[in-house]
């Protein structure tokens, strides 16, 4: 299983950074009305991926 660090930037500019293992998934996490997005993101949306990068593992 790859994981991906990501950097998402946010409707008012700010950035965010997070890590997942499926990358497609926590973007439409990211941006709809559901428990499992980032709480400091709610307000902030959309979001918008601006860099990711693939790792074999989680230990980065």
């Amino acid at each position: 299983m790859n994981w991906y660090v990501y950097i998402v930037k946010c409707r008012d500019d700010s950035l965010y950074t997070g890590i997942t293992n499926d990358l497609k998934r926590r973007l439409f996490e990211h941006n709809t009305d559901n428990l499992k997005g980032a709480k400091s993101l709610r307000g902030k949306r959309p979001v918008r991926l601006v860099y990711s990068e693939e790792y074999k593992t989680q230990i980065v």
